[in-house]
């Protein structure tokens, strides 16, 4: 079974913009739906905080400390689509900072849940 980190924008999930957390993100993640092309074992779920300026360097720690590399990671719908989006950087940046930090493959979106 693929294993995948998801990362999600802090800032929504503990204001409430309609995220109610990793809840979304987990289900799509467990029943294969959405951006998962099929049911995936979670390995971990990282939270981005503003600015994001550590949130490379702390999935590349964790990924050397575990010893596990995920096969991709998920970068939640609601960091990837979030409408005001992030001031900081764009999930394509994100994306591409990432993957240059830890060799990731990163995808855009976790659900199309409303």
């Amino acid at each position: 079974m693929k294993q995948v980190l998801i990362v999600g924008c802090g800032s929504y999930m503990d204001s409430g913009y309609g995220c109610p957390g990793e809840w979304r993100c987990l289900k799509a993640a467990a029943l294969g739906e959405g951006k998962f092309d099929e049911p995936v074992q979670v390995m971990g779920f990282h939270t981005c905080h503003c600015p994001g300026r550590n949130t490379a360097p702390n999935i590349g720690m964790n990924i050397k400390m575990a010893d596990v590399k995920p096969d991709a990671i998920y970068l939640s719908s609601c960091m990837a689509g979030a409408k005001p989006g992030c001031p900081y950087t764009t999930p394509e940046e994100m994306a591409e900072i990432i993957t240059a930090k830890t060799g990731v493959p990163v995808i855009l979106g976790t659900h199309d849940y409303h």
